[in-house]
């Protein structure tokens, strides 16, 4: 799981506040090929790709930021209905959210690892909740999984927001959102994100997979944000550090897109703008044929400049959180900026090969992401 932050006041990115530009070594590589020509080799300058996403207003993340924002109270916040747990049921309950935080996101987890107890078993429960959401349309049941399906897991939500937890790992959640002010919207909306696995293999332009990656990673950030808390000394405003949140669960998933491109075209699935695509000379075809070209290169260049675009945004506002509970969200950074970095180091060959970060990297960089951790939000908002 993940958290994103972004500290820019604008609700959206403007795209005439920052076009992306070819990476410097590609204007180097053009320019020496116009004064030399030793080869007959093509000095096509390929298109500069959209950034804007959809802004925040319409996807009502003011809304959540308000309600999450407010003062929080047990005594009249949280579940209309307040369940009594047995204290030794919810201990095991939460142990299982651990295990399973533990086994499939370990770097993550360590990262938990400095949080209060009360947060870390939040973060737990949350995670589990969204990795059982995913498995729905990832799994190994996801044949199974139609629109019912996922009605029925919504209707289950309400449950747990209810105070009627279907099974321990649902009471872990519902006890959460007795002790944190999570508004239900991120979590309906990660639902729909799965709705529109189901439906939907193709993306016609950035504004689409935007808003499939808000629905299946931004909500992540939203539902993290009131659990890890900002910081009392934080010198921007609380809808600032929200975007951020949903900025890093986007480049996150823009990343899992970009390394798992061969293994998404074998399940006739193609995650990449259709309308980019073709501006670069290629089309479905070229991802199935899982043929590397030049076109293909510099097509993934730009796919990978926009997600660090997003990280960067990131990055800004992740040191706006309590101190606490910031080492996981910087080793998320560090973690998924590796594997943009793999990529570039696979020839751009995502057809063909995944890229990943080993474990032992994946530890080397827990150090640096703690030390990152520690600078205070006035430095980083300079």
């Amino acid at each position: 799981m993940s958290s994103t932050f972004s500290l820019a006041p604008k609700p959206y990115i403007r795209e005439s506040n920052g076009k992306l530009l070819p990476p410097k070594s590609m204007l180097t590589t053009i320019r020496a090929e116009v004064i030399t020509a030793p080869k007959q080799r093509s000095t096509r300058i390929f298109p500069e790709l959209s950034i804007q996403g959809i802004p925040v207003a319409d996807l009502h993340v003011q809304e959540i930021v308000q309600r999450q924002s407010k003062t929080y109270n047990t005594a009249n916040g949280g579940t209309s209905r307040k369940p009594q747990f047995d204290p030794s049921f919810l201990e095991e309950a939460y142990e299982r959210c651990r295990n399973i935080c533990a086994e499939y996101a370990k770097t993550f987890y360590l990262g938990t690892l400095l949080m209060t107890e009360e947060r870390q078993k939040a973060i737990w429960a949350i995670y589990v909740w969204c990795r059982r959401t995913d498995e729905l349309v990832d799994g190994p049941n996801s044949g199974h999984t139609n629109s019912e399906v996922l009605d029925r897991w919504e209707e289950r939500l309400e449950d747990i927001f209810e105070g009627r937890p279907y099974d321990m790992l649902d009471a872990a959640l519902t006890h959460t959102i007795l002790n944190f002010p999570l508004d239900m919207k991120p979590f309906r909306d990660m639902i729909e994100g799965m709705r529109m696995d189901t439906r939907k293999c193709r993306y016609q332009n950035f504004q689409e997979l935007y808003l499939y990656c808000y629905y299946v990673a931004g909500t992540v950030g939203l539902m993290s944000v009131p659990v890890m808390g900002i910081a009392p000394d934080s010198p921007i405003s609380a809808q600032s550090t929200y975007d951020a949140a949903l900025y890093l669960g986007i480049g996150n998933q823009l990343t899992n897109i970009l390394r798992d491109v061969g293994e998404d075209a074998a399940r006739g699935r193609v995650y990449l703008p259709q309308d980019e695509l073709a501006q670069f000379g290629l089309s479905d075809d070229d991802v199935f044929s899982r043929k590397v070209t030049d076109q293909w290169r510099e097509f993934m260049k730009e796919q990978i400049t926009r997600a660090r675009f997003y990280f960067n945004l990131a990055e800004e506002g992740a040191s706006q959180l309590e101190k606490d509970s910031r080492w996981p969200v910087w080793s998320s950074l560090l973690i998924y900026g590796n594997i943009l970095d793999a990529i570039e180091e696979n020839d751009y060959d995502n057809l063909t090969k995944r890229a990943y970060v080993g474990r032992a990297k994946k530890l080397l960089m827990l150090p640096l992401a703690y030390t990152k951790s520690l600078n205070t939000p006035s430095l980083i908002s300079q």
